[in-house]
Parts: C-alpha cells; structure tokens; sequence
C-alpha cells in the first residue's frame, strides 16, 4: 500500500508540472507583449494552481458521497469485477473552474460582456451535463438545449462576421464574403459539435479528459503565438479562460486515467466542450479551434450511420474486453455481428488489432497531438497557407 501511495503522489507530480510549464510559458510571453496585464496573469495563474489541488482535495471527497447518497455509480465494463465507480465527477473540475473565473472576474475589466457570457454559457452546459447524468435525458432534448446554451454566446460576439475567400475562387466571389447572420449559425453549430463531439469520443478510462488536455494545450500554444497579433485582446480572454479549464481538467485526469478511480460522465464532456468553444468563438478563431477537433470529427463522421439511424446504434459503442487475454477487440451494434460500431476507437482496434485499453488510450492521445500538429501546420505553414490566403488576410482580426 505504501509503494502505491508513492507512485500515485509521483503522478500526481506530472499533471502539476504541465500546468506550471504553461503558466511559465505564458508569464514569459506576457512579459514580452503585455507587461500591463502580467499582475493579472500571476493572479490568475495563483487562484489556477489553487484550483488544481482544490480539485485534487475534492474529488474523492464527492465520488464518495457520489455512490453512497446520490446512487450516481456504475461499473466498468471492460474490467474484470464489479466494483462500484463514482460517476459524474465532472462536478468537481466544474465547480472550481466556475469558482476561478468568477474570482478572477474582479480582476479582468476588459471585454467583461463576453466574459460573462462565456461564463452563463458554460454554466449552462454544465447543468444540462449533471442533468443528463442524473436523469439520462433524450438526444434531442440535449441538443436543444445546447442550441440554447450558445445564446449568451452569440449575443455577445462583437468580432467580424465575414470569411475571407481563398485565393483559387476570388475573381469568382472576392476577397471577402460577410455572412452576416449566417455566421452566428456557424458559431452555433461549432459550439453544438464541440460539446458533443467530446461526448460521444468516450468510453475507455482517461480519453475524454485527456483529449480536452491536448486540445487546450494547443489553444493556448496558439495563443501564445497570437498574443503579439492583432487579436491580442481576444486571444488574452482565451488564455484567461483555458489556464483554470487546463488546470482543473489535470487535477481530474489524475484520478481518471487508467485504472479509472472515478467516471467523468456527460457532466465533464459539456464543460470541456463549452469551455474550448468560447474560448475560440470568443478568441476570434473559431475555424483554427476546428483543426484541434480533427479527431472528433472523424469520429463524428464515421459515427453518422448509427447517429441517422442506417445501422443500429446501441446505447453503448466502446469496445469489449476479452477476459483469457485482458485486451480490447472491437464491439458490435447487433446480436447477430453483422455491423460493427463505427468509432474513432474501434477504428484503431480494427486497423491495429486487439489493444490493451491503456495503450488504445496513448494511441488516442498520440494521434489527437499528431492531429493538433497538423492543425498547426495548416494554419502557419507559408507552404500550405500561401496556396489559398495572402499573409496580410490571416493577421487581420
């Protein structure tokens, strides 16, 4: 027991020093750019690495009152046994993140129309997320409600409503075409898809955190390298709000990884979905966010025929455990084997074969960086952008 305890407290070191990696990163960069904001930064940064451990103290504290008073428990399916784990843990990492911004709120003067509705946004999510996980509410229910969610959004948004036209089309169309209220539906089906494009990217222990860590680390490399640009203001808001998100979503990610101590539930996956998509929408790149999502959107993609209907669809598509071998094959969608689920993460399984869970889970991961890296290389690449966009049209906000 000792030898456990020291290896999870090692562990525990790791999330803690990605988080204190970033905010070094960023404390450097804000000293180059914005010496003005760097006192709210380390106010930020504080009440974000306290929010790290407040998360880390709660967690066990609420997956105990989650199974003995609230029944919110299941079982892991692709373990051998039948041991109780805490479900809805999203709460905790939740909860705190909404306890940083509205801390930090007194702090941050600018732009606090948006930063507000960012937060009524989120909270939102959050609640339709617990909600569902208490009483398991009907697809269409869910993202109805995650229609209303963007409205704060939305209403708030102040920044351009045209899109710059690539180069092979201009003497069609050109140089800009402004979509006007178009655009507002845009943002609100980005906001839609990035809560559930997370959701439904689940199912193995560590995944849906960790893919929302890998997706807020490259946010905020991203606005690490905006922050001189001309969006300066609104990447500052991204980073204010992705630093606590990075934070808490570390201190969850330690207890979630595999072997899984507690499930995050739809709790988590709303929060995290919300959370990155004010951050672009707010942020003023929204079309970058959706090279982060590359992964969930395959998913999305391959997910469609049981999402329409054309196959059966059942309630669970994560992978079945094989007990003689303690590896992952691929599941079905009906009794009689004929269509497999069609998933990110059976995908793997099919193309790699069997997979014990923690190695299908680094695969994931290593694939989402790999992706983010391609979302990168797509959007500062000279070689890639110069193809469709002159330099001066990406630098304008």
């Amino acid at each position: 027991p000792t030898n456990r305890v020291c290896r999870r407290m090692k562990l525990g070191l790791v999330p803690l020093s990605v988080l204190v990696a970033f905010v070094a990163l960023l404390h450097t960069r804000l000293q180059e750019t914005h010496p003005d904001h760097v006192f709210q930064f380390q106010i930020l940064a504080a009440l974000s690495i306290a929010g790290y451990f407040l998360a880390i103290k709660l967690i066990p504290t609420v997956s105990v009152m989650c199974v003995e008073k609230g029944d919110l428990w299941g079982r892991d399916i692709n373990k051998v046994g039948d041991s109780k784990i805490p479900e809805s843990l999203g709460i905790v990492p939740a909860t705190v993140w909404l306890m940083v911004v509205i801390l930090f709120q007194p702090i941050f003067h600018d732009m606090l129309g948006q930063y507000n509705a960012a937060l009524i946004s989120v909270c939102w999510m959050v609640l339709l997320g617990f909600t569902d996980d208490v009483l398991d509410l009907r697809w269409a229910y869910k993202i109805l409600l995650s229609l209303i969610a963007t409205m704060p959004l939305l209403v708030s948004y102040s920044g351009p409503t045209n899109i710059i036209v690539p180069k092979p089309i201009r003497p069609y169309i050109g140089l800009s075409v402004n979509l006007g209220f178009l655009y507002h539906i845009y943002m609100m089906l980005t906001s839609v898809f990035c809560t559930n494009s997370i959701n439904i990217y689940a199912g193995i222990n560590g995944l849906e955190v960790s893919q929302s860590v890998v997706i807020a680390a490259a946010v905020l490399v991203h606005n690490w390298v905006e922050l001189g640009g001309a969006c300066e203001r609104e990447h500052l808001m991204s980073v204010f709000l992705i630093v606590p998100f990075l934070a808490v979503s570390l201190a969850l990610l330690y207890y979630n990884w595999y072997p899984s101590q507690v499930f995050v539930g739809d709790t988590y996956t709303y929060f995290a979905g919300m959370t990155l998509a004010v951050a672009g929408i707010e942020g003023h790149f929204s079309k970058t966010l959706m090279l982060f999502f590359i992964p969930e959107l395959i998913n999305f993609i391959l997910s469609l025929p049981q999402l329409f209907g054309v196959i059966p669809c059942p309630r669970h598509r994560l992978p079945r455990l094989d007990p003689k071998t303690g590896l992952l094959n691929y599941s079905f969608a009906d009794p009689e084997k004929k269509y497999r689920n069609l998933t990110l993460i059976n995908a793997f399984i099919w193309v790699f074969g069997p997979l014990h869970e923690r190695t299908l889970c680094i695969m994931l991961i290593i694939f989402q960086i790999l992706c983010c890296g391609l979302g990168f290389a797509v959007r500062y690449s000279d070689t890639v952008t110069t193809i469709f966009y002159d330099h001066v049209t990406l630098t304008t906000c």
